[in-house]
């Protein structure tokens, strides 16, 4: 292993106290002067990443992300020193396809150890989920802009929302862990069976919360949660695609009022990073409620818990009320 001598950049630092996360102000506190001589680095393109690569690595880890509490990753430009940053960890954690950017900087790094979790579960096309009713016209062009934005066959990158999944990734960066820091490989082992026990708890609690509900149907800003909906027998809908920033047509907008009176929907879900205008004029025009579901892509002050489980717990909750749960 090759951990550089290098002080942790005012990024993570900054990262380390907006999040509170005990690891990385750790790391901050004891490294600020002489550097990390004895931590495996660890570079994560965005926050479900750096969960995982914090919650394995665990004391043996320094951890930098690249995208910064509060920024919608999706849109993620990486500045030089970033990329400089990348070059000198031992390893790079990242999701292929959600961010072009760091896509294309982890394709030109020559960093050892690159570990995509693309590849350690399977990704399936939520890509016209959203357009069950629209006709074959809007799946098709939906495909096509999904296509031009680096998602290769309109696979959905949201894995992480579902926790089974997001547990077969993280045995898998376990695996990357030890092979890249024999030294340590117990603790990563111990740290990622610990870790797997949190999210099956998890998952027990999703399926018993969501087994019985008036409705089946929910709403939301963007396509983000296919993979949950799909593991817990539920139904997306989304005001946008898998696109966060893209603006619904009236003809979208329309239908969704129409199946709201349909299916018994009572709530437009937003999210915190992205803006909740066109989801609270939605609500307004169908005389729904709204009400946040965090698709766990950034931590922030707003985020409605501390860490990737305490926000999927409140998710949980939202959706309970949302959908009527007995």
């Amino acid at each position: 292993m090759n951990v550089r001598r290098r002080r942790i950049s005012g990024i993570a630092v900054t990262a380390a106290t907006a999040l509170g996360l005990g690891t990385l102000s750790a790391c901050s506190s004891d490294s600020s002067a002489a550097g990390n001589t004895d931590k495996f680095d660890v570079v994560a393109s965005f926050y479900p990443m750096e969960y995982l690569a914090e919650q394995i690595g665990g004391d043996h880890v320094n951890v930098t992300t690249l995208t910064e509490p509060g920024q919608e990753p999706h849109d993620l430009e990486l500045s030089a020193k970033q990329t400089a940053r990348m070059g000198e960890a031992d390893a790079v954690l990242y999701l292929k396809s959600l961010q072009p950017a760091v896509d294309e900087a982890i394709a030109q790094s020559d960093v050892k150890t690159k570990i995509d979790a693309a590849t350690l579960t399977k990704l399936e096309d939520h890509g016209d989920v959203e357009h069950d009713h629209g006709g074959e016209e809007h799946a098709d062009e939906h495909a096509e802009e999904e296509h031009s934005e680096g998602g290769e066959h309109a696979l959905d990158p949201h894995v992480w929302l579902d926790p089974v999944k997001y547990a077969e990734i993280a045995q898998g960066v376990a695996k990357a862990f030890e092979k890249a820091d024999p030294d340590h490989a117990a603790d990563y082992r111990k740290n990622a069976e610990a870790l797997a026990k949190k999210l099956g708890d998890l998952d027990t609690a999703y399926k018993d919360g969501l087994k019985n509900t008036a409705t089946k149907v929910f709403f939301t800003n963007h396509a983000a949660f296919g993979y949950l909906a799909e593991r817990y027998g539920l139904a997306q809908e989304a005001i946008n695609g898998l696109d966060p920033e893209s603006e619904p047509s009236p003809a979208r907008i329309k239908e969704l009022q129409q199946e709201a009176k349909a299916d018994g929907v009572t709530t437009v879900f937003y999210e915190t990073l992205v803006s909740d205008k066109t989801a609270k004029t939605l609500a307004k025009d169908a005389g729904l409620k709204t009400d946040v579901l965090d698709p766990l892509e950034g931590i922030t002050d707003k985020s409605k818990g501390e860490d990737y489980v305490g926000v999927m717990q409140s998710n949980l909750k939202a959706l309970e009320t949302a959908l009527g749960a007995k």
